[in-house]
C-alpha cells in the first residue's frame, strides 16, 4: 500500500488532540456532499421540465419538418421532393398551410394564426393527448370543424357544442383593398368548433386555430402549395441521418428541422436556466471547498512533531507533503460520493412519491410535483467539478507546507 496513502487514511479517522479539528473536517464533508447533492437535484429537476416539454412538444411537432428559407409558400410536387420523401424509414407526410386570419364569433373578433392540415395530421401527432374539451377533428361531410387553442378559445368565449359558427376573414392576395368597400378585400369561411387544446405554451395556445388544409387554400387562394411539410418517421430511425440525406437531395433552397431546432428558442432558453443555476450551485460549492483548507491547515500545525519525526526516518518532502494532499482529496472525496447518492436517493423518492409539489392546489398545473429525470451525463459532469475543485482548493495549504519543508532543509544544509 502506499505509505503517503495510509497515514493520510489513518490522519483521517483517527482522533486528534484537538476535537476542533475533527468538526471542521466533517463540516468539509457535509459541505461537500450537500452543495453536491444540491447539483444533482437541480440538474435532474431541469431535466424533468425538459423532458415534460419534450412530450408535450413530440405531440404536435413532426419528426422533421421541411420549409422554404425564401417565401412563405412552396409547392412539392417536384423530383427532388418524390425522391426525398421516398427515403427509407420515411412513414408518412402531412400537409401545412399556415398564414394569419380573422376569427369572429359571436361579438368577438380575434387576430389568430391559422393552420390548415391535410387528414394524415391525426396520424402523425397525438393530438388526444393535448385535448382539453371536445375532440380533434377537421372535417365530417360537409362541415369543416377548427380546434383551437385553450386561451384563444377562452377570448372567443366559445367551445364545442354552440351552435353558432365561426366567421373566418382573410384578405385576398394580389389584390388592394378597397377603402370605399373594405368587405370586398376579404374572403370568408365558416367553420364549426370541434374542440380546444392546451399545449402551455402562449404562442400555441392563445393565437393557434387547426383548419382542414382545403379551407385554408379556398380562403388564401392557393392549389397544392404549402407553407411546410410534415414528416414522420419509422420507428427506431435515424433523425439526423434522414436529416442530412434530405438537406442533401432538396439543396439550399429548403430548411429541413428536427424537433429540438422546431423549438429552439424554448429548449435554449431552459439550458441556459439549467447551467446557469448550475454555475451559481458552483460558487456555493467553492465556498464550502474552502473549509478543507482550514482543516488541512490545522492539521499540518497539529502534525507538525509527526512531520519532524517523518523528516529524521528519512522520509522525502515529496513523501510528507503527499500525506497532506491525500487527505485533502479523501475529504473531497467522501463528500463528492456521499453526495451524489444522497441526491440519487432525493431523485428517487422525488420520482416515486412526488415529495415536492409545485402547489397545494392539485391539478393547478399540468404535473402536480417536481418533475425528475436523471441523466448519467450530468453525474459524471458534477463529479468532475467538484473533483477539480476540491483537488486546486487542496493545493493551497500543500504547497504552503513544501515551502516550509524546503526552508527548514536549506537551514539544514547550510550547517
Amino acid at each position: 500500500m502506499n505509505v503517503s496513502f495510509f497515514i493520510a487514511r489513518r490522519y483521517l479517522f483517527s482522533k486528534k488532540s484537538h476535537n476542533a479539528i475533527n468538526v471542521i473536517s466533517a463540516i468539509s464533508v457535509c459541505g461537500i456532499a450537500i452543495a453536491t447533492m444540491a447539483m444533482v437535484c437541480v440538474l435532474s429537476v431541469f431535466n424533468g421540465f425538459g423532458g415534460i416539454v419534450k412530450d408535450m412538444f413530440s405531440a404536435i411537432d413532426p419528426d422533421l419538418k421541411i420549409t422554404v428559407k425564401q417565401g412563405k409558400v412552396f409547392d412539392y410536387h417536384t423530383a427532388a421532393f418524390d425522391e426525398a420523401l421516398r427515403l427509407q424509414d420515411v412513414q408518412l407526410i402531412s400537409e401545412s398551410l399556415e398564414e394569419n386570419a380573422l376569427f369572429k364569433f359571436e361579438e368577438q373578433q380575434v387576430p389568430v394564426r391559422m393552420k390548415g392540415v391535410s387528414e394524415d395530421f391525426k396520424l402523425m401527432t397525438d393530438m388526444d393527448k393535448l385535448m382539453m374539451d371536445g375532440s380533434f377533428r377537421l372535417r365530417e361531410d360537409v362541415v369543416d370543424y377548427a380546434t383551437l387553442g385553450a386561451g384563444l378559445a377562452v377570448t372567443l368565449d366559445a367551445r364545442p357544442g354552440f351552435v353558432n359558427a365561426i366567421e373566418i376573414y382573410t384578405p385576398r392576395r394580389d389584390v388592394r383593398v378597397n377603402l370605399a368597400n373594405p368587405s370586398v378585400s376579404f374572403t370568408t369561411g365558416y367553420v364549426q368548433i370541434g374542440g380546444v387544446f392546451g399545449l402551455n405554451q402562449p404562442e400555441y395556445d392563445d393565437q393557434m386555430a387547426i383548419v382542414p388544409i382545403e379551407l385554408a387554400r379556398e380562403l388564401f387562394n392557393y392549389t397544392t402549395e404549402v407553407t411546410s411539410l410534415d414528416v414522420k418517421l419509422a420507428s427506431g430511425a435515424s433523425v439526423s441521418r434522414i436529416k442530412r440525406e434530405m438537406e442533401r437531395i432538396l439543396g439550399d433552397n429548403f430548411l429541413v428541422e428536427d424537433r429540438f431546432e422546431q423549438q429552439q428558442e424554448s429548449f435554449r432558453m431552459l439550458q441556459i436556466e439549467k447551467w446557469v443555476t448550475f454555475l451559481i450551485l458552483a460558487f456555493i460549492l467553492l465556498i464550502a471547498v474552502f473549509n478543507v483548507v482550514g482543516s488541512l491547515s490545522m492539521l499540518i500545525v497539529e502534525k507538525k512533531e509527526d512531520i519532524r519525526s517523518l523528516q529524521n526516518m528519512g522520509a522525502s518532502q515529496r513523501l510528507i507533503t503527499r500525506i497532506f494532499l491525500y487527505e485533502g482529496w479523501l475529504i473531497t472525496f467522501i463528500g463528492i460520493v456521499a453526495g451524489i447518492v444522497m441526491g440519487l436517493v432525493l431523485c428517487l423518492l422525488q420520482q416515486e412519491f412526488g415529495l415536492l409539489k409545485l402547489s397545494d392546489t392539485p391539478g393547478a398545473y399540468i404535473i402536480d410535483a417536481y418533475p425528475v429525470i436523471v441523466e448519467f451525463s450530468d453525474l459524471l459532469i458534477v463529479f468532475a467539478v467538484v473533483s477539480v475543485t476540491g483537488l486546486m482548493t487542496v493545493l493551497y495549504p500543500v504547497n504552503n507546507l513544501k515551502k516550509k519543508l524546503s526552508a527548514i532543509s536549506h537551514q539544514l544544509s547550510a550547517f
